[in-house]
C-alpha cells in the first residue's frame, strides 16, 4: 500500500499545465535554496569552523599581561588583562526557552566604565553575585572572558571554546539540507506530474527534522566526549539515515492492511465436525 500511495501521489494534475508550473516553480526555488544552502556549508567548513578553532587556540596561548601595559602593547602582544569591576547588577534575561544571565559592572575605582558579562549558565559563579560584589574580570581582545570572586572563576559567553565537533556538524547539517533541496528541486523539473515519495509529507519533513536533531545530538555528543571532529561527517548521515530507515518502516506498517488471523487445518476440521 505505500508503494501505491508513493506511485500515485502528485498524479491526477497531469492534463493541469497550471499545477504543473507551480510544481517547477517550487522545483526551482528548491534548487535556489540548494544553493545557498550548499554556499553556507562552504562557509562553515572553510571559514567558521576553523576561524573558531585558531581564536581558541590563540586564546589557550595567551599570556596574562605585564603590568601597566599600555593598549597598545596588549593588542600586539595578544595578552590577558586583568580588571576591578564592582557589580551593580544581576538578572537572568529570557532568551526563548532559556536564559542567559548578565551581570552589570562598574569600575571599581571610581571611573565612568560601565559594562556587562553574559553567562549561560547560573553557575558557579553568577549565583553568588550580588549588587556591590567586587570581581576580578579577565579580558582577551576587548572582550570579558572570565569573572571571578574569592577564587570562584566563570566563563563568560564571550570566552572561545573547543567546540570544533558541534561547528562541523553545523556544516554537515547544511550539507545534507542542500543534497535533501537540490533532489527535491530536481525531481519536481524533471516529473512534475509523478514526484512523490520526494515530497514534504511526510518524508521531506521527516528528512528535514532528521537532519537537525541528530546534527544536535551527534555534535553536542561528540563535543562531550572529546571525539575527533572527522568522527561527526560519518556518524551524523548515518544516523539519519537511521532516523529515517525506522520512520519509513514505521509508516508502511501502519499503511499495510491488518493480517486476517489464519485458520489451521485441524481447526477447520473440529468446526465442521461440530456442526455435522
Amino acid at each position: 500500500m505505500a508503494e501505491r500511495a508513493w506511485a500515485t501521489a502528485g498524479r491526477g494534475r497531469d492534463s493541469d499545465p497550471k499545477a504543473l508550473g507551480r510544481i517547477r516553480l517550487t522545483g526551482v526555488g528548491l534548487v535556489v535554496l540548494a544553493g545557498v544552502w550548499a554556499v553556507l556549508s562552504c562557509l562553515m567548513f572553510t571559514v567558521w569552523a576553523p576561524g573558531e578553532q585558531t581564536q581558541y587556540e590563540d586564546y589557550r596561548a595567551a599570556e596574562p599581561c605585564a603590568a601597566g601595559a599600555t593598549a597598545a602593547e596588549v593588542a600586539a602582544k595578544d595578552c590577558l588583562v586583568t580588571w576591578h569591576f564592582t557589580v551593580t547588577k544581576t538578572e537572568a534575561v529570557p532568551s526563548g526557552r532559556t536564559k542567559s544571565y548578565k551581570v552589570s559592572l562598574k569600575d571599581r575605582d571610581g571611573g565612568s566604565w560601565q559594562g556587562s558579562a553574559r553567562f549561560g549558565d547560573s553557575g558557579p559563579l553568577f549565583d553568588e553575585l550580588h549588587r556591590g560584589d567586587e570581581v576580578t574580570a579577565t579580558g582577551w581582545r576587548r572582550a570579558i572572558v572570565v569573572l571571578s570572586k574569592d577564587g570562584v572563576r566563570q566563563n563568560t559567553s564571550a570566552a572561545p571554546r573547543d567546540e570544533l565537533q558541534a561547528n562541523i556538524a553545523a556544516g554537515a547539517v547544511a550539507a545534507l539540507l542542500a543534497a535533501q533541496s537540490l533532489v527535491f528541486g530536481a525531481i519536481r523539473l524533471v516529473r512534475p506530474a509523478a514526484c512523490a515519495p520526494f515530497v514534504w509529507e511526510p518524508y521531506g519533513r521527516w528528512l528535514v527534522c532528521a537532519n537537525a536533531g541528530v546534527g544536535v545530538v551527534v555534535g553536542l555528543a561528540s563535543v562531550w566526549l572529546g571525539a575527533p571532529w572527522w568522527t561527526v561527517l560519518v556518524t551524523l548521515p548515518a544516523g539519519v539515515c537511521a532516523v529515517m530507515a525506522y520512520l519509513v518502516r514505521r509508516q508502511r506498517r501502519a499503511q499495510a492492511p491488518p493480517a486476517k488471523p489464519a485458520r489451521s487445518a485441524r481447526s477447520a476440521q473440529s468446526a465442521k465436525s461440530a456442526k455435522s
